[in-house]
């Protein structure tokens, strides 16, 4: 039987105070993260700074974060997987396909945010909105074009009022949840969850606008979803960077180098391996099993 990635994680919705993603920029940190914590999150800063080295201002290719999110869930098949596509990649049958294509792929939902292009990283300034007419009209046609998954409506506003109207009329269009970015504090979302009967995200980055916050807070504040974007990326820039200089300094010896070696990569590689064996062939019986339906159907 066909797994419902969103409808799972609805359930997990209902079932837990609060679910972190944990923001992922390959399929190797996805596997590490993914160790320790259920929930991913395709950062679109991590995946822009990975695949092309580049700022998160509208580098990303879809077809790139498809291929990427296809690597993950055949190697991952049980976490939940939410997917960043900025604004669906700028036209609104682009982001309808987009979606399509994600959810077939297994991602279990996506983040779309109002904002125009040249776009920017939620936390930094210089962003331009969409009029909200605009961007109801592409969220509309984003949740059409979805069987199941979960769709995040994010706004980048930042005065409170604008928030409050953009938070509404998200709400009035079916959004499954809604994201602010880049938030100062937390008596908005606390407002407005009391008001409106939907989840709310909140993104959490290293060095960003929005204080740090531990998941208490965030849940006794009305949070339903919480964002890491950045912490494998930023872990892995801090560990390279000291490695490489440790190795310069040590005249090329490794002897300075710590922490796991061949032997412990290839352990994880192998179970990478090992899952993505088992999922070729659950899926192989599952199209033996609706082929051999439609056979007896036909009878």
């Amino acid at each position: 039987m066909e797994r419902r990635l969103g409808r799972d994680l609805r359930k997990e919705m209902t079932a837990r105070n609060i679910i972190p993603f944990i923001g992922v920029y390959d399929v190797f940190s996805a596997t590490l993260a993914a160790k320790h914590f259920d929930a991913l999150f395709i950062s679109g800063f991590g995946f822009a700074a990975s695949h092309y080295g580049l700022p998160d201002i509208g580098f990303i290719g879809w077809p790139d974060i498809v291929a990427f999110v296809q690597r993950v869930r055949t190697v991952l098949p049980s976490h939940h997987i939410l997917v960043d596509i900025d604004d669906g990649y700028a036209d609104i049958e682009v982001a309808a396909h987009v979606v399509s294509l994600l959810e077939s792929s297994g991602a279990s939902g996506v983040v779309l945010e109002d904002q125009e292009r040249p776009r920017r990283c939620g936390h930094f300034d210089g962003k331009q909105l969409m009029g909200l007419d605009e961007y109801i009209v592409k969220l509309k046609r984003v949740l059409a074009a979805r069987r199941d998954m979960i769709v995040i409506a994010r706004t980048d506003a930042s005065e409170p009022e604008e928030i409050r109207r953009r938070a509404e009329a998200f709400a009035l269009a079916g959004a499954d949840a809604i994201l602010i970015d880049g938030l100062r504090d937390l008596a908005l979302i606390k407002g407005l969850s009391d008001s409106l009967d939907l989840p709310f995200t909140f993104n959490q980055i290293a060095g960003g606008k929005s204080p740090i916050f531990s998941l208490t807070e965030l849940s006794e504040a009305g949070v339903s979803l919480v964002i890491y974007s950045t912490p494998c990326l930023f872990a892995a820039q801090r560990a390279i960077e000291e490695a490489i200089k440790s190795l310069r300094e040590s005249d090329g010896s490794l002897s300075c180098m710590t922490g796991p070696g061949v032997m412990e990569c290839t352990a994880v590689l192998n179970e990478n391996l090992a899952r993505r064996h088992n999922r070729m062939r659950d899926l192989s019986i599952a199209t033996d099993d609706k082929a051999s339906l439609a056979q007896s159907r036909r009878r």
